[in-house]
């Protein structure tokens, strides 16, 4: 096929949208075929103790940063601290 005549053929696919929709009983069936529904129930984390522990992390956080201009040392304890209590939070 020469080159012509194959930039027609996409052409021609491209704007036949009439050809390319999908009722929505179709739509709806090739979605649930490529996302096969879990067998079992989702664990979700809890979004509540998540906020508390970041509640936590960024008072923790802000600590540090307050005490930058007095103890150098204690500043980054209280931000290592915030960056561990950061890891908890994400596995809470």
């Amino acid at each position: 096929m020469d080159k012509e005549k194959l930039e027609q053929v996409i052409s021609d696919e491209l704007y036949d949208r009439e050809t390319r929709r999908m009722t929505e009983e179709e739509y709806l069936n090739n979605r649930l075929s490529n996302n096969p529904l879990p067998s079992e129930a989702m664990n979700y984390p809890d979004a509540k103790k998540h906020q508390i522990v970041s509640f936590i992390k960024s008072g923790i956080r802000i600590l540090g940063y307050c005490f930058i201009p007095f103890n150098l040392v204690v500043s980054a304890i209280l931000l290592i601290l915030s960056e561990i209590v950061g890891i908890i939070e994400e596995l809470v």
